[in-house]
């Protein structure tokens, strides 16, 4: 059965000496695996365009056997080249992708999840690297789980809430202008990272704040 979507790469790794496994999450099924054989070979179609953070739409043949389904054909839409121009960059997206694959269920639709992934690696760019992009961020996928925060009671000061909800509402292009002072963002950070492994049981590794 061939079905088709469009995603953004969270992972590849190798399965042979030719062929790929490439993770990916998607508007329409959530997140999927595919094999994309002979990927590896120089002549290959899919040589150069399967690569973290890259977005496509694509056909796959959906196994009947297991998760891991084939994938047949791929038309790129965006590589998100300029994230690699800049470290701080590089790493917020990573985390982001990690932490994306981590909450989300395979084979689930998460349309909200997929849109928030994809309209960050398309800030990301536009800036230079800020920890208020990884809490925003961060904020935004809470909604989407329906783990959004209860503020008021939490133990955050009110400027400190005030700036969590900011975060939480602005789109991304508002985020620059938003202001906070060093203890805001101290604060901030410890409770995210506190109310994160409270509801997830842990967060990807290197968190870049």
């Amino acid at each position: 059965m061939i079905e088709s979507a469009t995603g953004i790469i969270l992972r590849t790794r190798p399965l042979t000496e030719t062929s790929l496994i490439v993770n990916w999450l998607t508007a329409e099924h959530g997140r999927i695996s595919t094999v994309a054989k002979g990927a590896r070979k120089p002549k290959s179609p899919f040589a150069g365009r399967l690569d973290l953070f890259f977005e496509a739409s694509f056909t796959y043949r959906r196994s009947r056997r297991s998760e891991l389904h084939t994938l047949c054909e791929l038309e790129l839409q965006e590589t998100h080249a300029a994230l690699r121009n800049d470290l701080g960059w590089l790493q917020q997206a990573a985390y982001a992708t990690r932490l994306s694959e981590q909450t989300t269920e395979r084979e689930t639709p998460v349309p909200g999840v997929q849109a928030l992934l994809r309209g960050l690696l398309h800030h990301l760019p536009e800036q230079p690297p800020q920890p208020r992009t990884v809490y925003a961020f961060e904020l935004k996928l809470l909604v989407e789980l329906g783990l959004q925060p209860n503020l008021e009671e939490s133990t955050l000061s009110a400027p400190t809430q005030q700036l969590a909800v900011a975060l939480t509402e602005s789109d991304w292009h508002a985020l620059p202008a938003l202001q906070a002072t060093l203890a805001q963002v101290k604060e901030l950070r410890q409770f995210l990272h506190g109310f994160l492994i409270y509801h997830l049981g842990r967060i990807p590794k290197h968190r870049p704040v």
